[in-house]
């Protein structure tokens, strides 16, 4: 028997106990990792190439999106399935935007979370109908790419054009098209209102 080979990503160590446990009852699920943080999550997702990764997004050092993001291109055929206590949470949105094969709640029984586990390793996706039906009533969240984000950041510092270019290290016409982007997304009209959409919605981390 084909083992599914399951990486756990979470900052609590009681998680992270209560999920390898349940793993162990089952024959046909490997645990072959656990990460307490989202640097820690890429280094040993990009090493070990699991199935499954459960993903915390919470995390410190690296948050759960961008871990997902990173780990989805070092390693294109683990399928990540988001475990979270915030089904509205912008978060979530943005995980599976940036690739996340499911998500379900923390309040997921056992016979769930071992399910929809092999049901991404057969190349499925899911997601829970409350998490699910929250999204689709929760305002729309706007994702920024991670270099959008950072053109945004820098725009909050007050930065010209040719200034952002030179921090990032990219054109001045590149950093033009990625404003142009960004208001696009955020609905935005100029630079202030740009910056008081994103920190509204949580959008910048400074």
């Amino acid at each position: 028997m084909k083992k599914i080979k399951v990486l756990i990503a979470d900052d609590h160590k009681i998680v992270r106990m209560g999920l390898a446990a349940l793993l162990a009852t089952e024959r046909d699920l490997q645990l072959v990792g656990e990460a307490e943080n989202g640097v820690e999550t890429v280094r040993l997702a990009s090493s070990l190439k699991p199935d499954v990764l459960i993903m915390d997004l919470m995390m410190p050092k690296k948050d759960g999106v961008e871990a997902t993001r990173e780990t989805l291109a070092a390693s294109p055929g683990t399928k990540v399935l988001v475990l979270t206590s915030y089904g509205t949470s912008n978060a979530v949105a943005q995980a599976i935007e940036a690739g996340a094969a499911g998500a379900l709640m923390k309040t997921a029984d056992d016979a769930q979370i071992v399910s929809v586990i092999r049901r991404l390793a057969a190349g499925e996706k899911y997601i829970s109908p409350e998490i699910r039906q929250s999204l689709k009533n929760a305002p729309t969240i706007p994702v920024l790419s991670p270099r959008q984000a950072e053109v945004l950041k820098q725009l909050t510092l007050g930065l010209t054009n040719k200034e952002i270019a030179d921090v990032l290290g990219i054109r001045k016409d590149g950093v033009e098209d990625h404003i142009k982007i960004i208001f696009s997304k955020l609905g935005a009209s100029n630079r202030a209102e740009a910056v008081a959409i994103a920190l509204r919605k949580h959008l910048l981390k400074i």
